[in-house]
């Protein structure tokens, strides 16, 4: 069974960003220096010049799939980052000048990289466009969502999937690995 896609709580916009990442291709498997597995860094990501009239960026990075993608209970949110100015069309994993972190479902204003406890999961990497300043500093996905519908000018999505190792330990480290989300 697949899960659902994750929910959004406003129009489309009619607008696409085409959303691509060096690291791993759509649909394609995340590198384990981008989970909590390896080094837990975000990955770098690209998407095409947004319309005129964009003010402001903002990625939503969430897994639809949470705890179990055979049977799904929640979405899980990994990141959150707002106020990338609209000149800004690629990040490496650090934030650009302007641009803030939200708070994932970790709690923590930052990428919190993928740790699924089973089975392998999808990974939405989804950019907007907006036609408003959104600086918002630890802002959550209710208020994300809240904040910028209506404004989305464009958006776009690239989809990576992860599945940690059977044997549940680091192949780099050596060391027994411990849970991370999905509370």
């Amino acid at each position: 069974m697949t899960a659902p896609r994750p929910a959004v709580a406003f129009t489309m916009a009619s607008t696409n960003l085409t959303v691509t990442s060096p690291a791993f291709g759509h649909g394609s498997t995340i590198p384990v220096q981008f989970t909590a597995e390896g080094d837990d860094i975000a990955p770098p990501l690209s998407w095409s010049p947004p319309p005129p009239g964009t003010r402001t960026v903002a990625i939503l990075v969430e897994d639809p799939d949470a705890p179990n993608p055979d049977a799904p209970q929640r979405t899980f949110v990994h990141w959150i980052v707002t106020g990338i100015p609209a000149v800004v069309t690629s990040i490496d994993g650090n934030l650009p000048t302007g641009a803030v972190a939200g708070t994932n479902d970790m709690g923590e204003r930052a990428w919190s990289g993928p740790n699924p406890p089973i089975g392998r999961h999808r990974y939405f990497f989804r950019v907007f466009a907006l036609d408003i300043d959104l600086d918002g500093q630890g802002i959550n996905k209710s208020e994300l969502l809240s904040a910028i519908k209506g404004h989305v000018l464009a958006q776009g999505e690239l989809i990576g999937t992860y599945e940690r190792a059977a044997d549940f330990r680091s192949e780099e480290r050596g060391a027994p690995r411990t849970h991370r989300g999905y509370r």
